[in-house]
């Protein structure tokens, strides 16, 4: 296994990338980390729309604010979030992990009741920034995952959302945009990010033990 801090300093924000195709059991591989990610109380709120059509690339790229990644990737990955926490959703969840564990469906009423009434309790708006978090962590072990098989990525939040969720008809189920992730190889040559030396807070800015 690779050095998980050795995998973290070698990958970066990726600026320019060559268009090579990444191979299929790659792109599986990265979408399989995500798909593992962990999510409060197990809702995953989110999916995750594969893009490799050069042109519908095309097309997202002015609504991306014309980012070099968008174009130049491999796969692109648009994260959409439920738009709101439904009792439909939460209850299919919890169906789907009855059915798959063969077990009665009211071993999990604590859970689903419990889950109706916090997210019930919020706005909608609070639904859908609870839901992004959520996406978060599953956009960050693609990354992770990617880097571990030499693999480059950039995440974005630089676009315009309504712009994109129409582009894509997200509304239609009931999702919204949060992330972007650009998934290729680095162009060595004309990426000017890559010679920059990785910069994070000093430790003891970044920890407190107590």
């Amino acid at each position: 296994m690779k050095n998980i801090i050795d995998v973290l300093n070698w990958r970066y924000a990726t600026k320019k990338m060559t268009g090579k195709k990444v191979p299929e059991d790659k792109i599986h591989l990265i979408l399989e980390a995500a798909r593992l990610a962990p999510s409060g109380i197990g809702l995953q709120p989110y999916e995750i729309i594969v893009i490799s059509d050069p042109e519908i690339k095309k097309q997202i790229l002015p609504i991306a604010m014309n980012q070099a990644p968008v174009a130049g990737s491999s796969h692109l990955l648009v994260f959409a979030v439920w738009d709101e926490y439904s009792k439909e959703r939460i209850d299919h969840v919890f169906d789907y992990l009855a059915e798959k564990r063969h077990a009665d469906a009211s071993v999990y009423d604590k859970q689903r009741n419990f889950s109706k009434q916090f997210f019930g309790s919020m706005s909608i708006e609070e639904n859908f920034h609870h839901a992004a978090k959520q996406a978060n962590i599953a956009l960050g072990l693609a990354i992770v995952a990617a880097a571990s098989e030499g693999i480059d990525t950039t995440p974005m939040e630089g676009f315009d959302p309504a712009g994109l969720d129409e582009f894509l008809n997200l509304s239609a189920k009931g999702l919204r945009s949060s992330m972007l992730l650009a998934i290729g190889y680095r162009d060595e040559e004309n990426d000017w990010n890559l010679k920059n030396e990785k910069i994070r807070k000093p430790k003891e800015e970044f920890l407190t033990f107590l």
